[in-house]
């Protein structure tokens, strides 16, 4: 441990361009910071100001902003606020031994590409706390007035950008660093809301020589609920609701637990069921298995070639199961729950307008629970879809709840400050930087409705398979947008 109380890793650091970056991105990985985690991380910035005599503000939502002063003639220049998340989803396979609350993300390099052992590397995002961090640090960098501003459970629904006091911002211009692709300036994202809707479980003792057996689903991509939704892969809960009704047309049997995905905005790559079948139906069991395993093969060779939908005996003591209509009622919210693309953009091509995805599917002891993120970027198609997933819950006599209900960022044709980065990248690189939106959800959708006069630009360096124990970032990538970052602050005058 240091004199800050973080746990040290081999310095894989250093070599890596640019190293500052780097070093600070280690760092931080040694700190658990989850999303609803992030007291650690949060208290380890304020020491981090305290350390270089900058100001900082710590609010009840643990938000953190970090305030440094121009420099080298800039001081007079406009403020600008350097903005990311603290918080990072926190996956892994579930062979893989790691404690999210105490393990620190262990790292590898290979090639280019930065990685995890097999878990979240947590890039997204970790890559804009370092760049922050660096610029703060930093003694030679030309820099307008700084505001580095880092919020906490953005993954889990903008909590903290919610609860942000904006009054203790003064920067005009805000720089978001939770894109994932370089070369392309993000100028709009979709808003979003969670929902969630709950099957009350009517138990049901079981029978005598009952055989039990778990079904599987695994080796799904899934991804990024809001960057990859377009992209068609398989969905483990969804999936899981196809093998169940499958099976319900041809045997009766009995389930006695489900469960699949970990967050709600990721999608779900595995899932798994307890049934429970009579002994004579064990032939066609298996049978409906296995054919349906290669209809699923066949429909996911392109998007999901890994995947796998395997029986084995469960060994555990099984005592209940659930009643015939709960079960009935779970196969169709599986079924029923919209899923997917809703609808595509008629302006920018390849954009996703509106989506939802059936993230998590949980049992205890009182009701089965389905969650899903739903996106759009066009509020009323936002709620239209809301209304489908109500309506489903309704039908069905479940619970249903909301949260986390956040604005989208609408397109403004007039931006100073992108026009900044526009012609800072033209000069560095001999080409037009993409101007687009993202159907994921950012944080500056909420920054804008509480300060109209915000003029925002989001970027980041190559990120790939976020969300994911797959999730690894560009390590030359990361130096080039470094120095076009430090090229755009240097702009700003």
């Amino acid at each position: 441990m240091n004199e800050r109380g973080v746990q040290q890793l081999t310095d894989i650091y250093k070599g890596l361009d640019p190293e500052p970056v780097f070093k600070f991105f280690q760092e931080i990985s040694s700190i658990p910071r989850g999303s609803g985690n992030e007291k650690a991380i949060s208290d380890y910035m304020v020491e981090f100001a305290r350390a270089r005599n900058l100001h900082c503000i710590q609010d009840e939502a643990l938000n953190i902003i970090i305030k440094k002063p121009g420099n080298f003639g800039y001081e007079n220049a406009p403020t600008v606020i350097i903005q990311g998340h603290m918080d990072m989803v926190c996956d892994k396979n579930k062979e893989t031994r790691h404690d999210f609350e105490k393990d620190p993300i262990k790292l590898r390099v290979e090639g280019d590409m930065l990685y995890a052992n097999n878990t979240t590397l947590g890039a997204d995002n970790g890559i804009a706390v370092a760049y922050g961090l660096a610029l703060l640090d930093s003694k030679d960098i030309p820099h307008p007035p700084l505001e580095v501003l880092l919020t906490t459970e953005e993954e889990t629904g903008l909590i903290g950008a919610s609860a942000l006091d904006m009054n203790n911002l003064t920067g005009k211009y805000l720089i978001n660093i939770d894109s994932e692709e370089e070369g392309y300036l993000l100028a709009g994202c979709a808003g979003g809301v969670r929902t969630k809707h709950c099957i009350p479980i009517s138990w049901e003792d079981v029978k005598d020589e009952l055989e039990y057996y778990i079904i599987s689903i695994k080796g799904l991509k899934g991804g990024h609920s809001g960057a990859d939704i377009h992209l068609d892969r398989g969905n483990s809960n969804k999936l899981m609701g196809r093998a169940l009704n499958q099976l319900q047309r041809s045997i009766n049997y009995s389930v006695a637990d489900i469960n699949g995905g970990f967050k709600m905005n990721a999608i779900p790559r595995e899932a798994d069921a307890v049934v429970a079948i009579e002994p004579q139906d064990n032939a066609k069991f298996l049978e409906i298995i296995d054919d349906l395993r290669e209809t699923l093969k066949n429909e996911l060779r392109v998007t999901d070639s890994g995947f796998s939908l395997n029986t084995e005996k469960y060994q555990n003591d099984v005592k209940k199961v659930f009643s015939e209509d709960t079960k009935k009622k779970v196969i169709m919210s599986l079924l029923l729950i919209p899923n997917g693309v809703m609808s595509m953009s008629h302006e920018i091509q390849g954009l996703v307008v509106s989506s939802s995805n059936l993230g998590v599917v949980t049992t205890d002891e009182k009701e089965v629970c389905f969650e899903s993120a739903v996106r759009s970027s066009v509020k009323s198609l936002k709620y239209y879809i809301l209304s489908q997933t109500e309506a489903v819950a309704e039908l069905l006599g479940a619970e249903f709840e909301t949260s986390s209900d956040y604005p989208e960022w609408e397109f403004e044709p007039n931006s100073k400050l992108r026009t900044i980065f526009e012609e800072v990248y033209e000069s560095m690189y001999g080409k037009n930087p993409v101007i687009t939106a993202v159907h994921g959800g950012l944080e500056c959708g909420l920054f804008k409705a509480k300060r109209p006069d915000l003029d925002m630009v989001s970027m980041g360096p190559n990120l790939y398979d976020v969300h994911t124990p797959n999730e690894h970032l560009s390590i030359s990538s990361t130096r080039r947008v470094w120095e076009y970052l430090l090229e755009v602050l240097k702009s700003i005058k």
